[in-house]
């Protein structure tokens, strides 16, 4: 049973909203983000990645940046710039891109439910990445940058959200990316509760992205346990920020590799080694995209192939995932590419960049590139719900929900 609460977000002032919103702190190069806030000084990102408000040679983990980015949060707050809902309540977040809509609920998630498995999750996080969260949402009580977390859809849920579109929007706007942000207000009390009812029913919840954001999170809830003589567990640091999508609402789209050389391998050798695993056939661009799982997309010399894999589907979900079977079949007993987490000689391409930046990668600084068929979100469940881990870059999802729209206090 999940405990997903509603809660009285902190967010923009309406005419500051599309200023305010920002892509993920970790999209970003320390360089642009940089140049990103130069250019907006209502940017949230300056809060995110406050070491743009230093020097550049500035240690981006002194205790000094993150106090900085509490000070200036806070002095957004208070300068009226955010505001705060007077009563805890739902949100519905909508994004559209490229005429595609995708409709969450923003709510707080039990840290609890993280730890007890309730939530799930389908990859490992890395402990220096974990520490430049907990120190940001520590030092600036409050979490900035929303999980984002997936279910399996429910009807009540998905009534109430329709219902609740009717209403006109507290925000509507389209940022620079050309996504679409629509954001509603459920002030029914009623509606609150049969949400909060429905989410209590559905079981398990999947973290989608964010797993650093959230094992940081439920980290500061611990830190504040332990400092807390009179904890009883209602303090809003037991709870953290999310938007919720039904899994119907989702796309993951394609995560790409791009390997440095053929690892000593001629041409004619690799491809001789390719086909002993896929058919090989040579194809035009148009027709390079996969089509279907156990199909990959092939760049090398200045050409696409389409691979069809020869193999049966293993019934385990994680080896019967795409980049499992590319790993097992090529990656390493080909390109000598054991361990990718590690390998400098591989690097990873999200498919919003598409066909044309692998191409320019093996014409650049690569020898071949390989285009996924994305992994679907029932994959991801099945993974999740077996306690297994997904290869690194299994998933690449698009959208990405805006930091500083939504801001949990843990005060």
């Amino acid at each position: 049973m999940s405990d997903i609460r509603p809660f009285r977000a902190i967010r923009p002032r309406a005419d500051l909203a599309d200023r305010i919103a920002a892509l993920p702190y970790d999209v970003y190069s320390r360089e642009e983000a940089r140049r990103v806030v130069e250019n907006d000084p209502y940017t949230f990102l300056r809060i995110d990645r406050a070491e743009t408000q230093f020097p550049p040679e500035q240690d981006m983990y002194a205790p000094e940046v993150y106090q900085k980015a509490h000070d200036m949060l806070w002095d957004m707050i208070g300068q009226g710039q955010f505001i705060q809902d007077d009563t805890p309540c739902f949100y519905i977040y909508e994004q559209v891109m490229n005429g595609r809509h995708q409709t969450g609920i923003v709510a707080v998630a039990s840290a609890d439910d993280y730890r007890d498995g309730v939530i799930k999750k389908h990859e490992n996080t890395r402990e220096e990445k974990e520490l430049d969260r907990i120190r940001h949402v520590d030092a600036c009580d409050a979490q900035t940058g929303p999980i984002f977390l997936a279910y399996r859809k429910n009807d009540v849920i998905e009534a109430i959200i329709r219902k609740q579109k009717e209403n006109p929007p507290v925000y509507e706007f389209v940022s620079d990316d050309n996504i679409t942000h629509i954001v509603y207000r459920i002030t029914d009390a009623a509606d609150n509760a049969m949400i909060r009812e429905a989410f209590a029913g559905i079981g398990a919840i999947y973290i989608a992205d964010g797993h650093h954001r959230c094992a940081s999170a439920v980290k500061v809830c611990n830190l504040r346990r332990e400092g807390n003589i009179r904890h009883t567990g209602e303090e809003e640091y037991n709870y953290f920020l999310s938007v919720l999508f039904a899994d119907e609402q989702l796309m993951i789209m394609d995560y790409n590799r791009v390997v440095k050389d053929l690892n000593g391998l001629t041409k004619e050798a690799f491809l001789e080694k390719i086909a002993e695993r896929y058919t090989i056939q040579p194809v035009d661009r148009a027709d390079a995209k996969p089509a279907k799982k156990g199909q990959v997309g092939m760049y090398l010399d200045g050409r696409w192939y389409c691979l069809n894999w020869r193999g049966v589907f293993s019934e385990d979900p994680v080896d019967s995932l795409d980049v499992s079977i590319l790993q097992k079949e090529v990656l390493e007993p080909i390109l000598g590419i054991a361990d990718p987490k590690v390998d400098s000689r591989i690097d990873f391409v999200g498919g919003i960049r598409g066909l044309q930046e692998l191409e320019r990668r093996v014409q650049t600084d690569c020898a071949v590139a390989f285009a996924m068929y994305p992994t679907d979100i029932h994959e991801l469940f099945r993974v999740a719900d077996a306690g297994l881990l997904m290869p690194p870059k299994s998933t690449w999802f698009e959208p990405k929900l805006r930091s500083g729209l939504f801001i949990h206090s843990i005060r």
